[in-house]
């Protein structure tokens, strides 16, 4: 007998689901506000909640998070969940989370469970169908640039969320791609689903331009090139610095000043402090602004002022602020390695990471060429339509009943 959805109602429909999805990545205690994997967590929630009012979804949260926090997720098909005793997992972490996150899954009777991130690991004793969504195979393309201990624990947890899965949704082509190069998966395994962008980025913001610039230190007139993201190897910073310091001397070099400085925003990651000492060592500090971590309704704006956007990164998952750049008309210059090309099409100037010299040349492309910027403008609008939550979770949806 099909089971009877949260508010009581009895049901015919044997197609009926009961869909555990693993939300602890949003609103953690212990990592603040939600950033990548929990951004991605909160929208397909979101949107997933919007489309479908048939099925009952147990979402599980850390017990930490607030009762105010998770109010948005409340509706009649759907049951909150707290995993237990979760100050316990630094003493017992191998036992929190095979005895407790068993037991509380088991509880639930769940059709299919889904770990949005491999991090958010799924009990090895669970017997229940399973999905998993990969974002990101960087310590296995670029290990060298992450520390050891962390690749090698983000490596065990990969291996055994790849090999438990019964379905495995990767976030590009390329992402796709690497898990079978990787782990020698059938194709049939992994289903590919971009993830969408946050369209509050096609609105103008609550902010306006000048509190952003005034609070950021970037409001005496001089235009900006902007990098927004973690400040980690994996960025490829140093190389950024390289070429624009390139960048500023050729422009010296021909109207005898550089009206571009370089706006660094994002908090800090591995090796995030010493970036700072870097500019210093290249001798353009400068004209070099770190803002830290930006706060959403602040993003438009930054985005708006800046003449251009750059991010070389090694190695991108997804690239969701590619995304960004184009919902707000921003011209980009990104990396062409994993999975950006595929996200940017032709609305982007593509370079070589390694290649400094690469990054300056398309530098002074995009500062000289209104044309350009003009079209890359365009292109942005037209390609960012391709990219929507909420065919993300219908497409997401579907993987649900096929497990």
């Amino acid at each position: 007998m099909p089971r009877r959805p949260a508010d009581g109602t009895p049901r015919n429909d044997m197609t009926y689901m009961r869909i555990g999805i693993d939300a602890r990545t949003i609103l953690n205690p212990e990592k603040g506000d939600a950033i990548g994997v929990g951004h991605y967590t909160y929208q397909l929630i979101r949107h997933l909640l919007e489309i479908d009012s048939e099925n009952e979804y147990v979402l599980f949260f850390d017990f930490r998070v607030r009762e105010k926090d998770i109010k948005k997720f409340t509706k009649l098909n759907v049951k909150i969940k707290f995993y237990p005793y979760s100050d316990y997992k630094k003493y017992l972490p191998g036992a929190y989370n095979e005895i407790l996150g068993m037991a509380t899954l088991a509880r639930e009777k769940l059709d299919v469970i889904h770990s949005t991130s491999p991090s958010s690991r799924i009990p090895t004793s669970y017997r229940g169908k399973t999905i998993v969504t990969v974002h990101d195979l960087a310590s296995y393309k670029v290990p060298d640039i992450f520390p050891s201990f962390k690749v090698a624990k983000y490596k065990a947890t990969m291996n055994l969320m790849v090999s438990k899965a019964d379905k495995i949704i990767a976030v590009s082509n390329s992402t796709k791609k690497d898990l079978c190069d990787i782990f020698g998966c059938s194709g049939d395994k992994i289903s590919v689903i971009y993830s969408g962008f946050d369209k509050r980025m096609l609105e103008e913001s609550k902010v306006s331009r000048e509190k952003v610039l005034e609070r950021y230190g970037i409001n005496d007139g001089k235009k900006y090139i902007l990098f927004l993201g973690t400040l980690e190897p994996v960025k490829n910073l140093t190389r950024l610095f390289e070429a624009y310091k390139i960048f500023k001397e050729k422009c010296q070099k021909e109207s005898g000043n550089c009206e571009y400085k370089l706006v660094i925003a994002g908090k800090k990651g591995w090796l995030g402090k010493e970036y700072r000492q870097m500019v210093k060592d290249l001798g353009i500090a400068k004209d070099v602004t770190f803002t830290g971590y930006i706060i959403g309704d602040e993003l438009v704006p930054l985005f708006k002022n800046a003449e251009f956007f750059v991010m070389p990164s090694l190695y991108e998952g997804f690239g969701t602020t590619v995304l960004e750049a184009f919902a707000t008309g921003t011209p980009a210059i990104v990396s062409n390695v994993s999975s950006i090309p595929e996200l940017a099409g032709d609305a982007a100037l593509l370079v070589n990471p390694l290649n400094t010299q690469e990054i300056a040349d398309a530098m002074v492309k995009l500062a000289t060429d209104d044309k350009l910027r003009y079209d890359l403008r365009q292109r942005g609008f037209h390609q960012v339509e391709k990219f929507d939550w909420k065919k993300t979770a219908k497409e997401t949806l579907e993987v649900y009943k096929n497990v």
